[in-house]
């Protein structure tokens, strides 16, 4: 029995270890409303939960801006270790919903500087926007100078206009945290999301922005979150939902996904037994190459000499913290002995619309396409003859003529 209890143990500790599908590394830099209910670790704990792993670092210093995490040595000092896949900037939370011109002079240009030294320390690293809300009652203390933070919904739409715009502007993604806000506030309405100085999140606020944290970053559904926090379970549930109506279902809309790598590349194969590849990838900073016979390569547009006649499938895997991969067919053509006869002679090479080929008069000439198609035959009537190659494609071709062969690039 004690064998049995164990081989049940050993297996159930397997399951759990094989559901860490996912570990992503988030550097979080804003101010109290991500340092409040410890907006990281709860994040981390939602992850764990679903089967994944998050691993986390944060500075959050309260009422801190973009302008001052921009100049914040910690701060700074975190970037530059560039060992993240998500850097999350959260801006003061009244700042956005401020007039344009205090917006534009005080806030884009910041989240453009920080965007810019993420990327230069990682350039794989995603900058994440954090999405805040407007107060549960509009901003009261700017109200008088600027009346559209007056009530919520004007300065919460201020907000969401703001970080859209930050998203785009810089290629970024966003946690939309106050979409799924208004969505709860609109569908849900008992469930308290502010504190009570009715600007900081409740433990549910924090709930609801951390299971959108993991949306965004993890690209999985908050439905296989089992982890409650300090909610009821049908309060947690609601939450899980509304992330997943406003989150999970519309990712383009909140620019997830939309930077992934896209793997792409195109071939020739030149006169000298070599393909030359260049790399059509998008939105990748790492490419790993296989060649088809047991060679690789990490360079961005490698070139590879093949020993040996074949088709070989080639693979780009391209990549950052997502990967995309594509496969095409090389043949490229090698060991073919060349004219070595002053009798025989294939002119010009490379060729455009027409090549001359001399030979012996009674010769039987074959032009063969990369692939071993053949693509034309004749017999040589006359020791020089004149032949059109108008229309074919670009590429690397075999010129037999009797014994003899020889490679031609038509261009």
């Amino acid at each position: 029995m004690k064998d049995l209890a164990l081989l049940i143990l050993v297996l159930v500790f397997s399951v759990q270890i094989s559901a860490q599908n996912k570990t992503a590394k988030a550097l979080f830099l804003g101010n109290s409303y991500t340092g409040v209910n410890s907006l990281p670790s709860l994040t981390s704990q939602i992850a764990s939960s679903a089967g994944d792993s998050l691993i986390f670092d944060s500075n959050t210093p309260g009422g801190y801006t973009l302008e001052e995490h921009s100049t914040n040595t910690t701060s700074l000092s975190k970037i530059a270790l560039g060992d993240w896949d998500f850097v999350i900037l959260q801006e003061q939370s009244q700042r956005p919903s401020f007039t344009d011109a205090e917006v534009i002079a005080d806030v884009f240009p910041y989240a453009r500087k920080l965007d810019s030294l993420i990327n230069i320390n990682n350039p794989c690293a995603e900058t994440m926007f954090y999405m805040t809300w407007g107060r549960k009652n509009g901003d009261a203390s700017n109200c008088a100078v600027w009346p559209p933070v007056c009530t919520y919904e004007g300065m919460d739409s201020l907000l969401y206009l703001r970080y859209m715009m930050m998203t785009f502007d810089n290629d970024a993604a966003v946690s939309p945290v106050g979409a799924v806000w208004h969505y709860i506030r609109d569908n849900y309405p008992a469930i308290e999301l502010y504190s009570v100085d009715e600007s900081h999140p409740s433990q549910a606020g924090s709930y609801a922005a951390a299971c959108c944290f993991y949306t965004a970053m993890f690209r999985s559904t908050p439905l296989n979150i089992t982890y409650d926090y300090t909610l009821s379970a049908s309060d947690a549930s609601d939450i899980r939902t509304a992330v997943k109506v406003v989150v999970f279902d519309s990712l383009a809309k909140w620019n997830i996904g939309t930077m992934d790598p896209s793997a792409d590349f195109s071939f020739v194969e030149d006169l000298n037994n070599e393909v030359h590849f260049t790399n059509l990838s998008t939105w990748a900073r790492s490419w790993d190459w296989n060649f088809g016979d047991g060679n690789s390569s990490d360079l961005e547009n490698p070139s590879h000499t093949y020993a040996a006649p074949g088709a070989y499938t080639v693979t780009l895997t391209a990549g950052c913290l997502y990967n995309d991969s594509i496969q095409k067919t090389v043949n490229p053509i090698v060991g073919v002995d060349e004219f070595s006869d002053e009798n025989y002679s294939v002119f010009p090479n490379p060729a455009n619309n027409k090549i001359i080929i001399s030979a012996n008069v009674g010769s039987i000439v074959e032009l063969h396409s990369f692939d071993g198609k053949r693509v034309q035959r004749f017999e040589m009537t006359e020791s020089e003859t004149e032949i059109s190659v108008k229309g074919l494609e670009t590429g690397l071709y075999l010129v037999k003529v009797d014994s003899h062969c020889t490679k031609l690039f038509i261009e």
